[in-house]
């Protein structure tokens, strides 16, 4: 036999033993079973069929939730941090913590440069008011008697014009300092009043003490019988939340404490650090439960809804992947990838792949996982 012989044949064993070795191989013969790709075997006189409990996948009601760290917050227009408007010395305060106020509600006095200047003002234009104001009704009787003359007339229409705008600027100059022009007394003190009805939660004003007007807050006035709980929602998440929800909130001081809540706005912002989404949510809070920066946690409620659950014995695990055993017929079984989406009593909720009536083993599954 020639060398070219000898190889032509040589390959076609080897080709033939090949072809043999994979026909042989997605089938592996064990005890209990057999193997064939990702479906499974079971024969009648195996020891597993006992050990295996199958059920049938049904839909059940089920209202998804979802856990979150929150922030307390006070509602931004029930909220204001008192600074002093203008420079000054602080002479007299009427505040005191938890004393209840409305805007007509003076808080503290202050000896403002400023003001006075202003003061100043305004009476001085008020007076070259009503002084150009009799000099134009002086010069309308004259005309009315034919002893004066139209250009008097017009020069006096024109100054009082001036004066009154002079007057009506520095009326509002007076306004800027939230005071009376009518009630106006020269020297008198700036009273800063409360700008929102709530209470005196935080004061610094000192008698005596000059402030100036680039200092900060020096008293904070709030609103606290609503607040807002501000919570961090994934981006892949955030398709469950919508306004109104209602939430359950949590104090981890005040265990047996519960505070109902509502969504009252989703933020369109969604942060590139975290990938999440702030949610905000309103909630009563008429005996001061809730205080700002205090920390809670939120228990978003979701509409009611059916979704597949099934018992977590069912659920196998492998390589990051979670997957089940579908039952192909009764002696067959079907290794197949699922995606959860949560827990609820010991069950699992099936985002996608299985489909409702299915048949999968609910319990023994892990006496198949060798099955690879």
């Amino acid at each position: 036999m020639s060398q070219i012989q000898f190889s032509a044949l040589f390959f076609i064993m080897v080709s033939v033993n090949l072809v043999a070795c994979h026909s042989a191989q997605p089938e592996r013969d064990t005890n209990n079973y057999k193997l064939q790709g990702d479906t499974i075997i079971i024969p009648e006189n195996s020891n597993l069929k006992s050990k295996l409990i199958v059920s049938a996948v049904q839909k059940e009601p089920y209202r998804l939730q979802m856990l979150t760290a929150g922030t307390v917050k006070a509602i931004p227009t029930q909220y204001a941090e008192i600074a002093p408007p203008f420079a000054g010395r602080v002479l007299k305060s009427y505040v005191r913590l938890g004393m209840k106020v409305t805007p007509e509600t003076s808080l503290f006095e202050i000896s403002s440069p400023d003001f006075i200047t202003a003061q100043k003002t305004f009476f001085q234009e008020k007076s070259q008011m009503l002084l150009a104001e009799k000099t134009l009704k002086r010069q309308q009787d004259l005309i009315s008697n034919g002893v004066g003359t139209q250009k008097d007339l017009e020069e006096a229409q024109t100054a009082y014009e001036v004066a009154k705008k002079e007057y009506e600027n520095a009326v509002i100059g007076i306004k800027i300092f939230k005071a009376d022009p009518d009630n106006l007394v020269l020297g008198q003190p700036l009273v800063v009043k409360a700008p929102i009805t709530g209470e005196i939660i935080d004061n610094k004003i000192v008698v005596g003490k000059f402030i100036n007007d680039n200092a900060s807050s020096v008293a904070i006035v709030a609103e606290l019988s609503k607040v807002w709980v501000a919570g961090q929602i994934k981006e892949k998440d955030i398709r469950f939340i919508h306004e109104l929800d209602e939430c359950n909130i949590e104090i981890a001081a005040l265990p047996e404490k519960h505070i109902k809540g509502k969504v009252y706005h989703v933020n369109e912002i969604v942060d590139e650090d975290t990938r999440s989404v702030q949610v905000l949510i309103e909630c009563d809070n008429k005996d001061h439960t809730l205080k700002p920066g205090m920390y809670v946690t939120v228990d978003f409620i979701n509409a009611p809804t059916s979704a597949i659950l099934i018992p977590a014995k069912a659920v196998m695990q492998a390589n990051d992947e979670s997957f089940v055993f579908v039952e192909v017929s009764s002696d067959k079984y079907l290794k197949r990838k699922i995606e959860p989406e949560g827990s609820e009593n010991s069950k699992i909720v099936i985002k996608s792949g299985l489909n409702e009536n299915e048949r999968i083993i609910s319990e023994g599954g892990f006496y198949l996982l060798n099955a690879k």
